[in-house]
């Protein structure tokens, strides 16, 4: 059996890999034949008694084929709830209800919302997120106290369960696709979100009803209440997001700061609704009623007290995990409860194997998207080597020494999957979670769910926030220490193969003969060197940043960044959602050079948070002295014509702007771009950021040979201010980028700007359309010519759910 269901888990995964899902037919064909394989071993059994052992490999595969079949056509069912080309970005009105815990940002609120009706004439997926912005209009923004003032829109209070009438503007879903970055397309389809977007302003946006009565609205509702007796009891206190997130499961509670301390220090699984907090709390109510059934002698004689304490064990567990927003961890640990709990009610025996095995199968019935989250991996992982460990064993040690083979058990077996997932693991998270996990478990968790439980007990928030603050300043000394976390670039697969096997090895009981091969088993893991381009040659990596700029450019030993992408938020920009973490994934431990541009926000947002995390040894710009970049202590300097440099055979020059341009700079700040020519023997790449026309009329003027290139990065996105049909014709590219964000409120690239460039026999190429762009101003492996070759990520990783 515990065969049966990995291979069916194996044959879920084989599916969430394809670029194009299997048709309809086929998968019915392929569950067909997976279920009679399935049969085949008890026909076997049964007319041929001598043969059974030559069918085992039948279930396995069997079960592998009903994987592939059962993801497909679930895959399928969701897929189809889509949202029609016609309908992107025009007003809808719907109404439905909100589905989920509505959650406020900077400039309003964001919400699940449940679409009932939809107005004649469109169509409209079933689950949707919104955003209601405050003021008129997305990108302009206002305080509610500013919309008073003037007399626009505010947000309106929003609750879980209420039925509105909207009017809404809605996109497909579409997220940034870098190498080895995330993909919030793949978020939004485990998540059944088939469509997102936002409030219109519109005299009929109305509440309908203040409460629509349905189980998921009930349960929503009562997270809602518990969040806001948690923020009313802790007004402004600095930990109450994490109260809350311990209680309800809110992990927006929680700020940036918080978690990457927590990432240091490898206590993020602590602050969501883990696996340990479910047991704890279905382990309390599970003793608490055992003590109180066995006090009547007459129950005891209608049920044992045993089986009565499972049922509300269990009962604890599903309530915690309803609250808590059901996440795997949470749906793991409910199922393997519930495996226990009926082998405990029916007196049979199971084995910690079995228990694990039928909790991943339930998790993957119910939600086959579930292995595209990290989550589930190092939750099911985790376990897993827990068990490992635990299988070995004769007999139990002193308390304390298992609790610490427990905890390097676990740090040691999910090193090879933070690696390849996340690129770091925190060398002080032995110690961090020798403290952390008694302390929230038992002192932090528990007071918080007695304060949700019961609201006249809400002071025992005050403790709870008390012992967590003592608990912070623990974690914020651990995260400050240097070498408290272990950055590296991933981990080809092979590497990260023998890491595996390695770190099982580790594992095996003390005596076993030969454990310190695992050690050398680990090693290509952590030391193989990133692959980089050889002596002479180029890679430029145009990222997918949105509406922005952010290009990579490596050589053999040498990395610079130019520009840096948008702000999105306060909290977030294309520096610490994108760049940093593709950076670390590279292996790029510092940078040598950043070049911003010039100070619009969507190529200079991300800068800030790039020269926080990564070392810089210059910074060049055309930046004004005042800006706030030029308080980083970096070596800073003016970018302008004639500026040269030559790294491992390949040239760099600066083109524009003129050095007199700083004493009397244009009105636009476009036309201050910083504009950097690449060259070397395989060709040639040219980046002009945010120039326009009047720049390009001086680049021609000054010196028109030097714009000839092999690739151009379309000068300021392909807006009609820019790309005049003479500059064209003397870069003479054949490859163009228009880097731009979807759908983006500019209608970035134009398409005059894109005709000009198609008629000139160049090769087009769009970031919201193909992902992140490398170039590589490479040998040709094939015809040992010099070429540009070019890769697009969304071709590179290609999934069926990735919107074309």
């Amino acid at each position: 059996m515990r065969l049966s269901i990995l291979c069916f888990a194996v044959g879920i995964v084989w599916l969430q890999q394809q670029a194009s899902l299997p048709d309809p037919a086929l998968l019915v064909t392929l569950a067909a034949v997976g279920a009679g394989l399935l049969l085949l071993p008890l026909a076997g059994r049964r007319w041929h008694a001598g043969w059974h052992s030559g069918w085992h490999i039948a279930a396995p595969l069997g079960a592998f084929l009903i994987g592939i079949a059962w993801a497909g056509g679930m895959a399928q069912q969701r897929m189809a709830d889509a949202l029609p080309l016609s309908d992107e970005g025009r007003d809808i009105r719907i109404v439905g209800v909100i589905s989920g815990l509505p959650q406020r940002f900077e400039n309003g609120l964001r919400f699940d919302f449940s679409v009932e009706q939809v107005e004649l004439g469109a169509s409209v997926p079933k689950h949707i997120s919104l955003a209601w912005y405050r003021g008129w209009r997305r990108g302009a923004e206002k305080s509610d106290e500013e919309a008073r003032h003037d007399g626009t829109p505010s947000v309106p209070e929003l609750h879980a369960g209420e039925r509105w009438q909207l009017t809404v503007r809605l996109k497909r879903p579409h997220g940034n696709l870098n190498p080895d970055g995330y993909d919030y397309e793949a978020w939004l389809l485990e998540a059944g979100i088939r469509a997102t977007g936002y409030v219109r302003p519109a005299p009929g946006n109305l509440r309908r009803d203040a409460f629509v009565m349905r189980p998921g609205t009930l349960v929503e509702r009562l997270r809602e209440n518990i969040r806001e007796r948690i923020l009313s009891a802790l007004p402004d206190r600095p930990y109450a997001g994490i109260l809350e997130a311990l209680a309800v499961g809110d992990q927006h509670a929680i700020d940036a700061g918080q978690w990457r301390l927590f990432s240091r220090t490898g206590i993020t699984h602590l602050m969501s609704i883990s696996g340990l907090h479910v047991t704890m709390f279905a382990s309390l109510a599970y003793a608490l009623l055992n003590w109180l059934w066995r006090r009547s002698p007459q129950l005891m004689l209608r049920i044992p007290a045993q089986r009565v304490a499972v049922l509300g064990g269990f009962g604890a567990a599903l309530a915690y995990c309803l609250i808590a927003g059901f996440a795997v961890p949470a749906q793991r640990t409910l199922y393997m409860l519930t495996v226990v709990a009926i082998a405990l009610w029916t007196q049979r025996s199971v084995s910690a194997s079995r228990v694990l095995a039928l909790a991943l199968l339930l998790v993957l019935l119910l939600d086959p998207w579930a292995v595209l989250a990290a989550g589930f991996w190092l939750s099911f992982g985790a376990v897993a080597v827990l068990f490992y460990i635990g299988s070995s064993r004769l007999g139990a040690g002193h308390w304390l020494t298992e609790w610490g083979r427990t905890q390097w058990a676990v740090t040691l077996g999910t090193i090879p999957a933070l690696l390849l997932l996340f690129q770091q693991f925190s060398l002080v998270s032995p110690l961090a979670n020798a403290i952390a996990i008694p302390v929230v478990s038992f002192i932090i968790t528990p007071l918080v769910l007695a304060a949700a439980v019961v609201p006249p007990l809400s002071f025992l928030l005050l403790p709870a926030h008390l012992a967590t603050a003592w608990l912070m300043s623990f974690i914020e000394w651990l995260a400050a220490l240097p070498w408290a976390v272990w950055q590296q670039h991933a981990p080809p697969t092979w590497a990260w193969l023998a890491g595996l096997a390695g770190s099982a090895w580790l594992l095996l009981p003390r005596g076993f003969p030969a454990r310190w091969l695992g050690i050398v088993a680990m090693l290509p893991l952590l030391f193989v060197p990133a692959l980089r381009p050889a002596p002479g040659e180029a890679v430029l990596t145009v990222l997918d940043v949105g509406q922005g700029l952010a290009i990579h450019v490596q050589t053999a030993t040498h990395d610079l960044l130019y520009d840096t992408g948008p702000t999105y938020t306060s909290e977030a920009n294309s520096g610490n959602r994108i760049i940093v973490p593709y950076l670390r994934a590279r292996g790029v431990q510092a940078l040598d050079g950043l070049v911003v541009t010039h100070q619009d926000t969507d190529h200079s947002g991300g800068a800030e948070s790039v020269l926080e995390a990564v070392p810089v040894g210059w910074l060049m710009s055309s930046l004004k002295p005042e800006h706030p970049l030029s308080a980083f202590p970096v070596n800073a300097l003016h970018c302008m014509d004639g500026q040269a440099w030559e790294w491992d055979g390949v040239r760099f020059a600066v083109l524009h702007p003129a050095a007199d341009q700083y004493a009397a700079p244009t009105r636009k700040t476009n036309d201050m771009s910083c504009v950097l020519k690449i060259a070397n023997a395989y060709g040639s790449a040219l980046l002009t950021s945010d120039i326009e026309a009047l720049s390009e009329r001086a680049l021609l003027a000054r010196d028109a040979s030097a714009l000839r290139s092999d690739v151009l990065v379309a000068p300021h996105h392909g807006s009609r201010t820019s790309s005049t049909q003479e500059f064209i014709d003397t870069v003479g590219a054949h490859t163009v980028i228009f880097p731009v964000g979807y759908r983006n409120r500019f209608a970035h690239p134009r398409p005059d700007v894109v005709e000009r460039y198609r008629l000139s026999g160049a090769t087009l190429h769009r970031t919201d359309r193909e992902g992140a762009l490398t170039i590589a101003l490479a040998r040709s492996q094939q015809e040992l010519q010099p070429a540009a070759r070019i890769v697009a990520e969304r071709e590179q990783r290609r999934r069926y759910w990735h919107d074309r």
